[in-house]
C-alpha cells in the first residue's frame, strides 16, 4: 500500500475515533449512554477523557494536519500522527502513554510552527506559534498530573489563539484603527496570563481568563471583516453569520468562566459556550473553505449549510439556558448538540457529493483559501 494512503487512512481513523468517542463520552457525562455500547469499557474512558479527546485527539490532530499540509515536509506529519494515536491510547486505557504522545505531538507541532514563522514572518504566524506553545504547555501539565483547572485553560488557549490568528490572516488587508493589532496581542497575552495563573491561583486566573475571552469577543466584533461580509450573499454571508454568532458565545463563555472561578455554578456554560458555541461555530464557518484546501475535495455551497448551524445554536440555548434549571433539558440539549454536529458532517459529505455530481471528479489545486 502507498505509504501516503496508509498514513491518510490512519489519520482519518484517529480523527473519527476521537470525535465519535468524545461525543459519546460527553453524552454519558450527562446521563445519556449509547444503547449499543452502554457497558463498553471504552465508553467510560471516553467520558473521563472527553476534553482530551475533543480538544487534543480531534481538534489538535485536525489542526496539525492542516499545518503539515502547509509546511510540506514529511516530518510535520509526526504531530498529527502522535496526537491521533494518543487518543486511541486513552480509549485503550493507557493514559500515561497518551499523555506522552500528546507531549510528543505538540512538541513537533511547536517546531513546525517555529519553522513556518521563519519562512513567513508575520503577525498571524507568530500567533500560530503562540497557540502551539499553549497546546504543548497544557499537554506537559497533563503528563505531570496537573488538575483540569490548570490544563483546560491552556488547551482552550490553543484553540482560541489559533482561531484569532486565522481571523487576523484572513482580514490582513482590512483597514484598522491604529493600535488595533496591538490591542489584540495584549488581549491574547492576558489570556495566556490567565491560563498560567489558573494553576497557581485558580480564582484570580479564572477571572482573568474569562475577562480576556470577553475582551477578545469585543475585539472580533469590532474589527473582524465579518461585520461587512454579513451583508453579502451566499457563502460569504454564511461564514459571517457563523463567525458573529460564535463571537457572542465567546462573550458568554468569558462571563461564565469568570463566574465559575468565583464559585458560581456556571461551569457547563463556560466550557460549552466556548467549546461548542464559539469553536464549533468557527469550524462550521471555515469548513467550506478549509476542507477543500486540506482534502482537495470541493464542497457545493447551498443554504442547507444553515440547518446544522441553527440546530447547534438552538440546542445550545436549550442546554445552557433552560438546562441550567432542569437537568433533563440539559441532557436533551447535549443530545441535540451531538445531532447538530452529525448533521453538519452529513451536510459536508452531501455537499462534496453534490459538487462531484455537478462538476465531475476534478480536484482542488490550491492549498490555502
Amino acid at each position: 500500500m502507498n505509504p501516503r494512503v496508509a498514513l491518510g487512512g490512519a489519520l482519518v481513523a484517529c480523527v473519527a475515533a476521537s470525535l465519535l468517542a468524545g461525543i459519546a463520552g460527553g453524552l454519558l457525562r450527562v446521563g445519556i449512554a449509547l444503547p449499543v455500547a452502554a457497558d463498553a469499557p471504552w465508553l467510560t474512558r471516553a467520558a473521563l477523557s472527553h476534553a482530551a479527546l475533543m480538544m487534543c485527539g480531534f481538534m489538535g490532530t485536525v489542526i496539525s494536519i492542516e499545518r503539515a499540509v502547509a509546511f510540506k515536509h514529511a516530518g510535520a506529519w509526526l504531530a498529527p500522527l502522535s496526537s491521533g494515536l494518543a487518543a486511541l491510547a486513552l480509549l485503550a486505557d493507557a493514559p500515561q502513554l497518551a499523555a506522552l504522545l500528546f507531549v510528543l505531538g505538540s512538541g513537533v507541532f511547536v517546531t513546525v510552527n517555529v519553522l513556518l514563522l521563519r519562512k513567513q514572518p508575520a503577525a498571524h504566524t507568530a500567533l500560530l506559534l503562540a497557540s502551539a506553545v499553549a497546546w504543548f504547555t497544557g499537554n506537559v501539565l497533563l503528563a505531570l498530573g496537573a488538575s483540569s483547572t490548570a490544563v483546560l485553560p491552556w488547551w482552550f488557549a490553543f484553540l482560541v489563539v489559533t482561531i484569532a490568528a486565522e481571523r487576523l490572516e484572513m482580514t490582513r488587508l482590512m483597514r484598522r484603527r491604529p493600535g488595533a493589532q496591538l490591542a489584540l496581542h495584549l488581549v491574547l497575552a492576558l489570556l495566556a496570563w490567565g491560563a498560567a495563573l489558573s494553576a497557581l491561583a485558580p480564582r484570580a486566573g479564572g477571572v482573568l481568563f474569562g475577562a480576556a475571552l470577553c475582551a477578545l469577543s469585543g475585539w472580533l466584533l469590532a474589527f473582524d471583516i465579518a461585520r461587512r461580509t454579513v451583508r453579502a450573499e451566499g457563502l460569504s454571508r454564511y461564514m459571517a453569520v457563523c463567525l458573529l454568532s460564535g463571537y457572542v458565545w465567546l462573550a458568554i463563555a468569558g462571563v461564565a468562566w469568570a463566574c465559575t472561578a468565583l464559585g458560581l455554578g456556571a461551569r457547563d456554560i463556560a466550557l460549552h459556550a466556548l467549546g461548542l458555541g464559539f469553536i464549533v461555530s468557527m469550524i462550521m464557518g471555515h469548513a467550506p473553505v478549509i476542507l477543500p484546501a486540506v482534502t482537495r475535495v470541493k464542497l457545493q455551497w447551498g443554504n442547507f449549510f444553515y440547518l446544522p448551524l441553527a440546530a447547534l445554536h438552538l440546542s445550545l440555548i436549550e442546554r445552557l439556558a433552560a438546562g441550567s434549571f432542569n437537568f433533563q433539558l440539559r441532557a436533551q440539549g447535549a443530545l441535540f448538540n451531538a445531532l447538530a454536529i452529525a448533521l453538519f458532517a452529513a451536510t459536508a459529505v452531501g455537499a462534496a457529493l453534490a459538487w462531484r455530481q455537478r462538476h465531475g471528479p476534478r480536484r482542488v489545486t490550491s492549498t490555502r483559501p
